[in-house]
Order: C-alpha cells, then structure tokens, then sequence
C-alpha cells in the first residue's frame, strides 16, 4: 500500500462508528455549533483588536468614510485636466478648512456668549432652588450645602487629577488620530483605486470580480451616505439655528453646529440635539422659550423625515430601525461618540455588500428571498 496514495473507502464500504457519530442530526448539529463557535472567536478577536489599536483603526475609518464621500469630485477635478496630486490637495484642503470651521464657530461662539449663560444659569439655579423649597418632600439648605462641598471635594481630589491627566492623555491621542487621518485620507483621495487594486492580487476569475464589485459598492454607499446625511443636517442646523437666534436663546450658534453634528448619529442624535436646546432655552429664556424650541426640533425633524430623508438619502441606507440601535449601542460601546458615528455607515456599506455578492443585484445566497414573506400584523 503507498505511504501517501488514495486510502479513501470504497463507496459501498460503510461508515465506522466514530463516523457514524458525526454524520447523524446530533453530529451535524455538533459541527455547526463548532463552525458558528470559530467564526465567533476570530469575528471577537477581530473586533478586540481594533478597540485596542483604535488610534488607528479610527483614522483610517474616518478617512476611508470621506474620502469615499469625496471621490467624485476627485475624479470631477481630474477629467478636467487638473493634475491628480493638486485636486487631491484641493479637496483636502477643503475638507480641512471645513472641519476647522466648524470647530472655530464653536469655540468662537461659547467665548462670546458665555457670560450671558453663565448669568443666566444663576439665575436658572436660583429658580430650581425656589422650586425645591415647594417640594411636598422637603430638602434642607444643610443637605444642599453637603452636596455643593462634595462636589468641592471631588474637584480638589486626587481622583479627579487623575482623571485630568487621562484627559490630558486623550487629547494627545486625538492629536495623534487626527494627523493619522489626514495621511491615510491624502493617500485614499490619491490612490483610492490604485490601493485597492493591490489588496486584491491575490484573487483571480470570479473572487476578482466580486472583490471589485464589493469595492465598488461600499464606496458608493459610504459616499452616499455623508453626502445625503450632510445634507440634511444642514437643513436641520440652519433651520434650528434661526429658529434659536429668532426666539433670542444664547449659544444659537453653535448649538446649530451640534445639531449638525448630531444628525450624524441616527434616531438618537436629533433627540439628544433637541434636549440640549431645550435646556440651554430653559435655562437662560425660561419655560416657554424652551417649549417653543421643542416645537421647531419636533417640525424640523418631521420635515426631516418626511421630505428630505427620502429624497437625499435615497435608498442608501436600507437597515431596520431595530438593527441601527444596536449598531449604535455597539459603536458607542467600543469607540464613544465617535463609534456612534461611524457604526451605521459601515453597517450600511456590509449590508450592501451583501447585496452584490453574486452578482449586480442579486445577494447572497444565505440573504435572497426564497418565498413571499408575509407577517400578520395585530
């Protein structure tokens, strides 16, 4: 008999009981189990290392997101006959100047109004302790004292000067993410293409060309999906904003620019953006300025999401409500508000990957609907 020949049984030999075990239902089960089993250890040790390396695994998702929201007009500026690394520095530049902006109005505007909020907040203080003197419970000025030293203390603690260089040592790793982001998005902008013709060397025949569709089609979705979403929250941070600036509420500005910022986050943004409105009105205009905010949120984001969501977004982003909440639970988990920003676009660039698996328009096997599907509604 060879050493290394075709020792495999006949076809008529039958199976040994060791096979036998693994061949019936339990067997089979056992093996899914053990396959479903691997697949979630490597899909864990996969997402655990890209929490731990996340000063670079953020970067270069940041910048994979703009630049795919940037592409067309790259490629616009080089059909024109502008030279490939001048349009490439022409829109990031852009970018740049946009983000600085935006981060300039902030801090421009909280400088310039913070007086006034400040005043306002005693005054807001100062009303909020009237309305706990008229509690039915009552809470002593000895209990309030006790907790204003408590907060002292914590203040003059050395907890909190540790949590003040941790917060030091954020703000370098933020510096560090943010020169990361701006290399990784100059060569994405430049060698988009370029870069991921040679991650794909390895595959030929059909594996190439579904890599390339794949490519084509997470690329179109990201970049639909800033370009829609940025949009529409313009729309909301304009439309907010006037409103704010009309009703004479402190900080409208850039209140307005964290409506912006917000829209990104689904479901949950607009909300988070209309309570701190409200608050801010609260606090410095009184109860009826801040009912009105909640009045112009509540019409902007119907507007929203009646009118411009559907016209501007599309059909890019194509997920249950139910799978965005736990997109973003999970993001804000691993990454903070940064995670919750970008775990919807790249939900929505997998999903529609899954889309084009087997071809244009046809999804994957295990994803095609293979019988008309109905649920009763009670």
């Amino acid at each position: 008999m060879p050493l290394f020949g075709n020792t495999a049984a006949p076809p008529d030999a039958t199976p040994g009981p060791f096979v036998r075990k693994w061949t019936d239902g339990f067997g089979s089960l056992a093996t899914r189990c053990l396959q479903v089993i691997i697949v979630l250890v490597v899909a864990i040790g996969i997402v655990y290392a890209a929490a731990t390396l996340s000063v670079v695994t953020i970067p270069v998702l940041l910048a994979l997101i703009i630049a795919s929201a940037m592409h067309p007009v790259v490629s616009w500026l080089r059909r024109h006959g502008v030279p490939s690394v001048l349009a490439t520095l022409i829109v990031l530049v852009g970018v740049l100047i946009v983000l600085g902006l935006v981060g300039w109005l902030i801090v421009v505007a909280v400088i310039s109004q913070w007086p006034d909020l400040q005043k306002s907040a005693v005054e807001g203080f100062g009303q909020l302790q009237d309305f706990v003197a008229h509690l039915p419970f009552a809470i002593s000025d000895q209990q309030v004292d006790e907790a204003v030293k408590g907060v002292q203390g914590f203040l003059t603690s050395s907890q909190f000067g540790s949590g003040a260089l941790a917060g030091a040592s954020a703000t370098a790793n933020f510096l560090t993410g943010l020169v990361l982001m701006i290399v990784v998005l100059f060569f994405f902008l430049k060698d988009g293409p370029a870069i991921w013709e040679f991650l794909l060397r390895p595959f030929t025949g059909a594996r190439y060309e579904r890599a390339r569709r794949v490519g084509d089609r997470v690329v179109q979705t990201l970049g639909g999906y800033v370009r829609g979403t940025a949009s529409v929250a313009a729309v909301d941070a304009v439309g907010i904003g006037v409103g704010l600036a009309i009703i004479g509420v402190p900080l409208a500005l850039p209140l307005a620019v964290v409506v912006f910022i917000t829209a990104f986050i689904p479901i949950v943004g607009a909300t988070a953006a209309g309570i701190l409105a409200a608050l801010v009105a609260l606090v410095a205009n009184g109860p009826v300025a801040a009912l009105i905010v909640v009045g112009i949120v509540v019409l902007v984001n119907q507007l929203e999401g009646n009118l411009l969501q559907p016209v501007l977004m599309g059909k890019t982003l194509k997920l249950h409500g139910l799978v965005i909440l736990i997109g973003l639970t999970a993001g804000t988990v691993l990454a903070g508000i940064t995670g919750a920003i970008i775990s919807v676009p790249l939900l929505a660039a997998a999903w529609g990957a899954v889309q084009v698996w087997d071809a244009p328009g046809q999804p994957a096997l295990p994803w095609r609907q293979k019988r008309p599907e109905t649920a009763e509604r009670r």
